[in-house]
């Protein structure tokens, strides 16, 4: 399945924790089989590490701040141009195809 949001786009959080409800930022990964995305700064999580060793190689201990995935549903894309979250409507033009904003009708793949 093909997702409307790509690595790279600015989207504003708009369903979920309350913390992150709101904020804006990049897109840094999508994973489309899940239809799920990681968005920096959002949706951060601690982990807890222990200190490992095997093969030569040994990890740190300490606690990892990481940002984890988001539903697709919580989050809508933030148009360049007007600066405000939108939809957006695909539009084919010969072979290929192109998103627009349903607000201000900018081309959202410049």
């Amino acid at each position: 399945m093909k997702l409307k949001i790509r690595k790279g786009d600015q989207v504003e959080v708009i369903a979920g924790r309350l913390d992150d409800k709101g904020k804006r930022g990049e897109v840094i990964k999508v994973v489309t089989e899940e239809q799920r995305i990681v968005v920096q700064g959002i949706n951060m999580r601690t982990k807890h590490q222990k200190q490992v060793q095997s093969q030569g190689r040994t990890v740190n201990p300490g606690k990892i701040r990481f940002e984890a995935a988001l539903s697709i549903s919580n989050v809508m894309i933030v148009c360049k141009k007007c600066n405000k979250p939108t939809r957006i409507s695909l539009v084919r033009e010969g072979s290929k195809t192109k998103r627009i904003c349903k607000k201000c009708n900018a081309d959202l793949d410049l």
